[in-house]
């Protein structure tokens, strides 16, 4: 204890002299500031003695006050933006290397900072809280960003205007309905329609959880209590690692999507199971992948005892809002049940602001598509049209997910490490737009398929590795939107693997100015509104003009190209 303390103790100093001598390059920054201010405050001395000079009879000069005053608000207006600066940059430097060396403690030797890693780096600020490949990530209790920036009014006022944003979408579709059918038309067909069997959806995902949370759990515990007695480690080990890749692909992969198709689901309901099959097998991998090099570094140092996790620790692991396996995560005291209130509340809330978006703006503008035939003048109409609505559901999808369904669950298993996603909304590059949108996901990549791949292979091919975490990713996304929408018009995969990937290269980590963040926020606006336009094109074309008997390359040949003329 005296050692921690000691040691403690020291980092505390080295921080502290850091931060003294940063103080040092603050004052050399704001010198010419504050000559200016010592010119001015000698101007001011010398027009006061003046003023004291010549006779007041006790009265107080009033234009000479608000004069000071005038300049004294002035410099303080000037040397703000200095202060607010220096202090905010060297508060995040002095809280991150704190969160870092504090997360080393149990570990013992020294913290892994950013000092250690980039050496020889002026740039001493770390940018992510990320411990070597051999270590994986690390938990820490930490907030999302979004809870702390709607601390600050300025921020929280953005978000009122969303909500009067949606009062005014719903005024709206009560004004259009009154004035059309002469009443109040209260109905949610479009919700009701996309949202329906839910019943089926149901057992479909209590069906995938029971058989995710005991397969690959009996497996791996077979394998594990085996493999230190069994003496033919590697086939014992072939024929469970057999076993699972059949759970994962026959199971967790087929099953879930026969019920898809063969139950017709809507598309927000076929969207569920998707995500959620999708979302399981990434949790089972992260399982075995974690705890298997346990196991063999167990089996290696001949150690009496077997690390299998308990069913406790799996079983919170399928609810936690992570997809990186650890027997502990860091956790909050309390559980505030408000605040889980208001979460939900959120995503319900985003959902209908969706809703409102398609009424009001899509549904218009797309279901008339049969009326022309497919030009470009109809299509780049129909993208700078979809821009609004594009941006919109980007929005609402990111805060309904990423923030307010996470926050919950992360609230009600206390879980502590809220960080699922960065400022993304700053990125100047692609690439670190990528790595902070979805952190939840980006770190699954970056673990399990990026670091796994210069491993298998070799380090040499970090370019080859790169291009085959975007296919992966592009493939996956790809086939949610395609059997969600039960057709296949690959446009989001050609967005993502061709124009992401060379983004990705083109505007990377070196492009630092403003205008980049600009040009990011551009094409992202625009590729959004391409992806809303093709996909409602091609849903609508296939809702007028049915084939009454499709054949398999009907269902990915894009019929928006031709359904006029089969009138």
């Amino acid at each position: 204890m005296v050692n921690r303390s000691a040691w403690f103790l020291s980092c505390w100093t080295s921080d502290s002299m850091v931060v003294g001598e940063e103080k040092m390059s603050v004052r050399k920054r704001l010198s010419k500031s504050s000559n200016h201010a010592e010119e001015e405050e000698e101007g001011q001395r010398d027009f006061a003695e003046e003023s004291q000079e010549a006779p007041t009879n006790g009265r107080v000069d009033l234009k000479q006050l608000i004069s000071k005053k005038i300049k004294l608000t002035a410099e303080a207006e000037e040397l703000k933006p200095f202060f607010m600066k220096e202090v905010g940059s060297h508060f995040d430097d002095f809280v991150t290397n704190l969160i870092e060396k504090s997360t080393s403690l149990d570990n013992g030797g020294c913290a892994l900072t950013s000092f250690s890693i980039f050496e020889g780096d002026n740039n001493h600020r770390a940018k992510d809280l990320r411990a070597p490949p051999e270590h994986g990530k690390i938990f820490v209790t930490r907030r999302s960003v979004l809870d702390e920036l709607f601390e600050v009014d300025h921020i929280r006022t953005i978000y009122h205007m969303f909500i009067a944003l949606l009062i005014l979408f719903i005024l709206s579709t009560l004004a259009v309905d009154y004035i059309d059918e002469g009443r109040l038309v209260l109905e949610f067909n479009l919700m009701s329609y996309a949202f329906g069997k839910l019943t089926v959806v149901l057992w479909t995902w209590l069906t995938m959880f029971l058989c995710t949370l005991t397969v690959p759990y009996f497996l791996f515990q077979r394998w594990a209590r085996g493999y230190h007695r069994t003496s033919h480690p590697v086939v014992h080990s072939f024929i469970h690692c057999f076993l699972f890749v059949v759970f994962q692909i026959g199971v967790l992969g087929l099953g879930p999507l026969y019920v898809v198709l063969a139950y017709t689901l809507p598309p927000a309901s076929r969207c569920i199971v998707i995500l959620e099959q999708i979302r399981f097998i990434m949790k089972t991998h992260s399982f075995v992948r974690e705890n298997v090099p346990r196991v063999l570094n167990s089996a290696k140092e001949k150690s009496s005892t077997v690390p299998v996790p308990t069913v406790n620790q799996y079983l919170y692991f399928l609810f936690a809002p992570t997809l990186i396996y650890r027997d502990s995560y860091p956790r909050t005291p309390t559980v505030r049940w408000g605040y889980v209130t208001m979460q939900f509340a959120q995503v319900f809330g985003c959902l209908f602001y969706v809703y409102y978006v398609f009424e009001r703006i899509c549904t218009p503008l797309f279901r008339n598509i049969k009326q022309e035939p497919f030009s470009a003048r109809v299509l780049i109409l129909c993208i700078f049209n979809s821009i609004l609505p594009g941006a919109l559901i980007l929005f609402l999808t990111f805060f309904a997910f990423l923030h307010c369904w996470l926050n919950a669950f992360a609230e009600m298993l206390r879980f502590g490490d809220r960080m699922f996603y960065k400022d993304w909304w700053n990125s100047t590059s692609y690439s670190n737009y990528y790595r902070t949108w979805n952190v939840v996901v980006h770190d699954w990549l970056y673990y399990y398929a990026y670091k796994d791949f210069l491993w298998f292979f070799t380090k040499r091919l970090r370019a080859v590795a790169m291009l085959a975490v975007f296919a992966v990713s592009a493939t996956v996304h790809e086939y949610a939107l395609a059997v969600s929408l039960s057709f296949f018009y690959p446009v989001l995969f050609v967005l993502f693997m061709f124009f992401g990937m060379a983004f990705n290269f083109i505007v990377n980590d070196s492009r630092k100015r403003p205008i980049w963040n600009v040009l990011m926020w551009t094409s992202l606006f625009a590729g959004n509104a391409v992806l809303l336009c093709f996909y409602s094109q091609e849903w609508y074309a296939r809702q007028h003009c049915p084939l009454k008997n499709p054949t398999f390359l009907d269902y990915i040949r894009p019929r928006s190209w031709t359904c006029r003329y089969m009138f």
